[in-house]
C-alpha cells in the first residue's frame, strides 16, 4: 500500500526566545485529509509550532515543508495555509458576507468569482441565511463558523485552528466539535488543531501529538495515545489514570513481569525496556473490577465514592497507602462497596501498561 501523502513536514524544529527554548528539534509529518491535533498543557509548545507553520514565528533551526515545497522562509501572506484563531476578530461594522468576502478581495480575486466563494463557503458552514447580519447580531457558535468561512473561502491547503471552541460554553463546544470534523471531510483539506482540552482532542482526531516542555512525547490515533501510553506524561495528562509504583523484575518481547504494591506477581505490555528495578503502571479507572470477596490482584479498602451520573468514582486504598479510582458504570453497578470495606481490585487484561519514566 502506498504511503499517505505528507501535507505538512515539521523537520528539526528548534524556536528560541532569549535564552528559553521553546521547540526542542521538533519532527512531526502531518498527512493529507487528516485532521491532527497539537494536544498538550499551556506552555508546551503546540501554539508556538501552529504560528511556525502559519509563518507568524520564524524558527532558529530546522524546516518547514509544505506538500514537499520548503516555506520556512516565506513570509505568512505568501504561505497557502489559513488560522482560526481564539479570538475570531471579526469586522463589527461589516455583515457576515462582507466579513468572508474581505478576504478574497485583498487577495484580487475578481468580484464575481469571490461572491460565488462566499456564496459557496456560507452554505457549507450552514450560514446562507445570516449572510446580511453583523457579528453582534450572532451568537457565539455562529460566529466561530463565520471565522471558519473567512478562513476557507480563499481555498488554502491547509488550515490551523488555535482552540477556536476555548471561547464557547460545553454543551456548544460539544455540538460544534462534530460540525468541525464534519467540515473538515466535506473540505478534504488537513486541519490542524491545537487545544489543551483532551476530550476534544479524543473525539475530533485522526491522529494526536501529544507535546510538553517544547518536545513530541507521543504520536498516534486517539486509541493509541490512550490505551497504550508511552510514559508517564502521557499516561497522565490524557485522561485519567492510576499510576501505581511496582518493581519490575523482567520484560521479555515486550512482556514485563513486575510484583505489585502487596507482592502480587502480574504480567502486563511494556511501552519501553525498563531495568529492573522500581517502574510505574499506567492503568485506567473504568478497566478494574471491584470484588466484594477481597480476591484479586490488589487488595485495597475503600475510603469513599462521588456520584458522576453515568458512572461512580471508587476511592479505595491500597496496602501501602497508595489511593486508586476505580470507575463502575451505574447501568452495570447493583452494590456500592460501602467506606471501610475490605475489597479486591482485579485487572482487566490490557487494563495496565508498563511505562518509560
Amino acid at each position: 500500500m502506498a504511503s499517505p501523502e505528507i501535507a505538512v513536514s515539521i523537520d528539526q524544529v528548534v524556536k528560541r526566545y532569549g535564552g528559553f527554548t521553546a521547540l526542542h528539534g521538533v519532527s512531526i509529518d502531518i498527512r493529507e485529509r487528516e485532521f491532527f491535533t497539537l494536544l498538550g498543557p499551556s506552555g508546551c509548545g503546540k501554539t508556538t509550532l501552529l504560528r511556525a507553520i502559519a509563518g507568524f514565528e520564524d524558527v532558529n533551526e530546522g524546516r518547514l515543508l509544505l506538500k514537499g515545497v520548503d516555506i520556512t522562509n516565506l513570509p505568512p501572506h505568501k504561505r497557502p495555509v489559513n488560522t482560526v484563531f481564539q479570538q475570531y476578530a471579526l469586522f463589527p461594522h461589516m455583515t457576515v458576507f462582507e466579513n468572508v468576502m474581505f478576504g478574497l478581495l485583498r487577495k484580487n480575486w475578481i468580484q464575481s468569482e469571490a461572491q460565488r466563494r462566499v456564496q459557496d463557503v456560507l452554505e457549507m458552514v450552514q450560514l446562507s441565511d445570516f449572510a446580511s447580519r453583523k457579528p453582534a447580531q450572532l451568537s457565539g457558535g455562529q460566529q466561530q463558523r463565520v471565522a471558519l468561512a473567512r478562513a476557507l473561502a480563499p481555498r488554502p491547503q491547509v488550515l490551523l485552528l488555535d482552540e477556536p471552541l476555548s471561547a464557547l460554553d460545553l454543551k456548544l463546544r460539544q455540538a460544534v466539535r462534530s460540525e468541525l470534523k464534519a467540515l473538515q471531510r466535506e473540505t478534504g483539506i488537513a486541519f490542524i488543531f491545537v487545544t489543551h482540552d483532551q476530550e476534544e482532542a479524543l473525539t475530533m482526531s485522526d491522529r494526536v501529538c501529544v507535546m510538553s516542555n517544547g518536545r513530541v512525547q507521543q504520536i498516534g490515533s486517539p486509541k493509541d495515545v490512550y490505551e497504550a501510553p508511552v510514559n508517564r506524561f502521557v499516561a497522565d495528562f490524557v485522561g485519567e489514570t492510576n499510576l501505581l509504583e511496582v518493581t519490575v523484575n523482567k520484560i521479555k518481547d515486550g512482556l514485563a513481569s513486575v510484583a505489585l504494591p502487596g507482592g502480587n506477581a502480574f504480567e502486563c505490555p511494556a511501552a519501553a525496556v525498563v531495568d529492573p528495578g522500581v517502574g510505574h503502571l499506567s492503568v485506567r479507572p473504568e478497566r478494574i473490577k471491584v470484588t466484594a470477596d477481597g480476591q484479586g490482584d490488589l487488595d485495597a479498602v475503600v475510603t469513599g465514592h462521588t456520584y458522576l451520573g453515568t458512572d461512580i468514582q471508587l476511592l479505595v486504598r491500597l496496602a501501602d497507602d497508595e489511593v486508586m479510582s476505580v470507575r463502575l458504570q451505574n447501568s452495570q453497578t447493583t452494590e456500592i462497596p460501602e467506606q471501610g470495606a475490605a475489597v479486591g481490585l482485579v485487572l482487566e487484561a490490557g487494563a495496565a501498561r508498563l511505562l518509560a519514566d
